[in-house]
């Protein structure tokens, strides 16, 4: 219910490209999210999430976050993990246009789960090195292995706890960070703060399920309001965040 009626207030305040007066933000806009190309890439998306909804593997979760909305049972069927808790193959093509377009050196991924976002990801980029973190071991060997057998290469998985493993990380730049793995406030904020410490310029963070519940929602809009935060976007699914000095610090709400 939290989430129908937070999706109705989106919709009366949310615009296409016409409202936005950002010429980097429309140029976002306007040749990545609303770019109707059929790349060949997405062919590959789809199999991979086919794969998936036809596997009939079973892996014993165990969830750091705040869980599934839909699925409570520890042991669960890839199959149903992918339809109801895997990246959509809307959002799959937008993570492989996202990249595609910023070409990002260094990624990394919070929450693995199955490796839809991860793959994506590396479709839009080959060049790019993906450093992704998944909390459950059992999930996390599943899709080292199906990521590996679909030919994904630039991808190191890490298993563990995100508090633990960020701290390790030896990389000092992220271009492109996809928070995808623990939906409640205080997590998110103190991967937020954290991580801050590894984005330049040009950085991009993408929050998943920014309306996921009041508290995740009030993540958000401390986010936004951070000093290095410049420019921030709200597609209701997810909430993108830059640090671009040369902007004046604006939010906008784009209808996707």
């Amino acid at each position: 219910m939290y989430q129908i009626i937070q999706y109705i207030k989106f919709l009366f305040k949310s615009t296409n490209q016409h409202g936005v007066h950002s010429p980097f933000v429309y140029d976002l806009v306007t040749k990545c999210f609303y770019d109707k190309s059929k790349y060949a890439a997405y062919k590959d998306i789809l199999n991979y999430k086919k794969s998936l909804l036809k596997s009939k593997a079973k892996i014993k979760v165990t969830d750091l976050g705040a869980g599934s909305q839909v699925m409570k049972q520890q042991e669960r069927s890839v199959s149903k993990i992918a339809k109801h808790a895997g990246t959509s193959n809307k959002r799959a093509k937008l993570l492989y246009r996202l990249t595609n377009y910023f070409k990002p050196e260094n990624v990394l991924e919070l929450g693995t789960s199955l490796g839809i976002a991860t793959h994506a990801i590396s479709l839009g980029n080959n060049k790019t090195t993906i450093t992704t973190i998944e909390g459950c071991s059992n999930t996390s060997q599943f899709s080292k292995e199906n990521l590996k057998s679909f030919q994904v290469k630039n991808t190191h998985l890490i298993t563990g706890n995100f508090n633990t493993e960020i701290k390790k990380l030896t990389s000092n730049n992220y271009d492109f960070i996809f928070f995808d793995g623990n939906h409640q406030k205080e997590a998110t904020l103190t991967y937020f703060e954290t991580l801050l410490e590894k984005a330049n310029n040009d950085s991009v963070f993408i929050f998943d399920d920014i309306y996921w519940s009041s508290e995740m929602t009030e993540a958000w809009e401390t986010i936004k309001k951070h000093p290095k935060v410049t420019v921030t976007m709200d597609t209701f699914f997810w909430g993108f965040v830059f640090f671009r000095k040369e902007q004046n610090k604006e939010h906008f709400t784009i209808r996707y």
